[in-house]
């Protein structure tokens, strides 16, 4: 599987930015996290992991991939809510799943060519379908799209990393946005060291 990719000149940029996390980055080195490039995947691949452990995610991923053969709206189209639901996920779940590979065949929500798409209409497009709140929007455009700019307020992690950082009692939204801009342009990079501080 790919990883998501930077390098040296992310890192040098981020140390130059920001003292604290330049240590960080020092002490922790290079992060290395998986990827799935095909955005359709990685949607339905988030939707089976909400609200339930790796895994147990990994389990219903698993049956679900051998129902299926592939994950493509295609086969998705082809098989009941039931059956869907019959790999270990609530009918919610299952409903959100048909929906997804709906909107993809409609064309309501073009995956092919998701990519030349700015974040925000990425995020707007795909939060308007069931199931998929903003957050998941966002880690889409991080562990699909590999987009180098992107630092989740929705994301508990983030924050306590960022709180642990630099030794916050709490974060307001303003305290995380001036963090987030002085991240920029490789926010995702900041991300990544953000969700292992908040290991700690």
């Amino acid at each position: 599987m790919p990883f998501f990719e930077y390098g040296q000149k992310e890192m040098e940029c981020l140390k130059r930015k920001d003292k604290r996390l330049g240590e960080a980055i020092e002490k922790i080195g290079m992060i290395q996290r998986e990827i799935l490039p095909d955005p359709f995947t990685a949607l339905i691949s988030s939707v089976v992991s909400q609200q339930i452990s790796n895994k147990a995610a990994a389990t219903v991923w698993s049956r679900l991939t051998t129902l299926l053969g592939s994950i493509t709206p295609e086969c998705i189209a082809q098989v009941d809510q039931s059956a869907i639901q019959g790999c270990g996920m609530s009918v919610r779940k299952a409903g959100y799943i048909k929906g997804i590979a709906d909107a993809a065949m409609n064309g309501t929500v073009d995956f092919a060519n998701l990519h030349t798409f700015q974040d925000e209409e990425i995020i707007k497009k795909l939060s308007s379908l069931h199931g998929v709140g903003i957050w998941t929007a966002e880690m889409l455009l991080i562990f699909s799209l590999s987009r180098p700019d992107v630092v989740s307020y929705r994301d508990l992690a983030i924050c306590r990393g960022m709180m642990n950082l630099y030794g916050l009692k709490d974060l307001s939204k303003e305290k995380f946005e001036r963090y987030r801009k002085r991240y920029s342009p490789y926010g995702s990079i900041a991300s990544l060291y953000l969700w292992q501080l908040s290991l700690d």
